[in-house]
Order: structure tokens, then C-alpha cells, then sequence
């Protein structure tokens, strides 16, 4: 199981840093990443970090914004988000796929947390 937390409401500019937490002892061999869904339109790939040698992968729109990160050792995956935007509003979910390795689109996650929102006024 996973559970997101660390959302809120920040004005433009501002930063958030999300947390992610896993249950059990498979969280090294998981691939994780963030997703985020505004209202009315689809979910969108964020941020990606690998199981095996941690790199990691950005959609173009928050590229030098965030960062995603993870610590093995507590089971933890992390967003940090500068720089924000109104544009970043949205619920922003993490997901967990095993042994995998790309590319990052929402179907090969069979694992997600709760989701949390993230609102960002101008």
C-alpha cells in the first residue's frame, strides 16, 4: 500500500515537498513515480525514479522545478516541488510498479496511493 501525503494550498512561486510511503519489503524493487490529474482532464505522468540505479525522469512541464527522490532504507519516495504554478494544481497520486524500467505512462502502476491535493493560486 502506498500513502501520499504533504499537499496544501500555496501561492505561486512557493514549494511543497510530497511524501510517499510504502508498506512491506518489496519498496527496493519498486519503480516509483508521481502522477497528477487537474479537473476534468487525464491523469499525467510527473516525476520517475528506477528500482534498480535511481534515475529519473521529468515530464517537460516541471522539468528544473522538481525533484523526485527515494530512500530505500524507510520505504519512502519524495516530490519536491519549487517554483510552483497554478498550472501545477492538481491531485497528485503515487504509484509503484515492480522490476519496472519505463517508459512511464499510468497502465504498467498497478499499485497507487490515496492521492493529494496540490492547489497553487496566482
Amino acid at each position: 500500500q502506498l500513502q501520499a501525503s504533504g499537499g496544501g494550498s500555496v501561492q505561486a512561486g512557493g514549494s511543497l515537498r510530497l511524501s510517499c510511503e510504502a508498506s512491506g519489503r518489496a519498496f527496493p524493487t519498486q519503480t516509483m513515480a508521481w502522477f497528477r490529474q487537474a479537473p476534468g482532464k487525464d491523469r499525467d505522468f510527473v516525476a520517475g525514479i528506477l528500482w534498480n540505479d535511481a534515475t529519473t525522469t521529468y515530464a517537460d512541464a516541471v522539468k528544473g522545478r522538481f525533484t523526485i527522490s527515494r530512500d530505500n532504507a524507510k520505504n519512502m519516495v519524495y516530490l519536491q516541488m519549487n517554483s510552483l504554478k497554478p498550472e501545477d494544481t492538481a491531485v497528485y497520486s503515487c504509484a509503484a510498479a515492480r522490476y519496472y524500467n519505463g517508459p512511464y505512462y499510468p497502465t504498467p502502476f498497478v499499485n497507487w496511493g490515496q492521492g493529494t491535493q496540490v492547489t497553487v493560486s496566482s
